[in-house]
Order: C-alpha cells, then structure tokens, then sequence
C-alpha cells in the first residue's frame, strides 16, 4: 500500500502529478497521470498529450490519502526496479 512515508520506493506508473518546483519555469503546473517511468524521466499524460519530463530538475507533487507529498527528483532517479522496495 502506497503511503505518504513510503512513496518515494514505490511504483509512480498510474500516479497523478503536478511539478511544483523547476529549473524551467515554463512547466511549473504541469499535471497529469504518470504512464511511464525510466530512470530519468517521467512520462506524463496531459490534457495536451504525453510529455516526456526529467526528473532530477523537478519536484513533483503526488496526492495520497488525501495528503499532498512532495517530491525532490533527485531522491528517485533510479531504475523503477532498483528503487522499488528501496529506503530512500
């Protein structure tokens, strides 16, 4: 069960996100479904289409159990396997 202690080792695919904080202004308020992940980029489903976005220049915010986490990239730009189950 994702929780807001341990998201950051779990599966982000399927996950609604927002950037909160960026090195490129213009995708501050970018929103949308994440529907897949590498080990430096997220791939996100928005109103205009799938935007591919790094994830290491960008905090991102998810929303689980009613309560907004945010995230600093840097802390999961790993392999999905190799952060999943991990303490980050």
């Amino acid at each position: 069960m994702i929780t807001a202690e341990n998201i950051s080792s779990h599966e982000f695919i399927g996950l609604s996100t927002e950037i909160v904080k960026s090195t490129n202004p213009q995708i501050i308020g970018l929103n949308g479904t994440i529907i897949n992940e590498t080990k430096s980029m997220f791939t996100i489903n928005t109103e205009n289409g799938s935007k591919s976005i790094a994830k290491s220049t960008n905090s991102w915010k998810f929303s689980i159990d009613s309560n907004e986490i945010v995230i600093d990239g840097s802390k999961i730009t790993k392999r999905p396997f190799d952060r999943l189950g991990a303490k980050i």
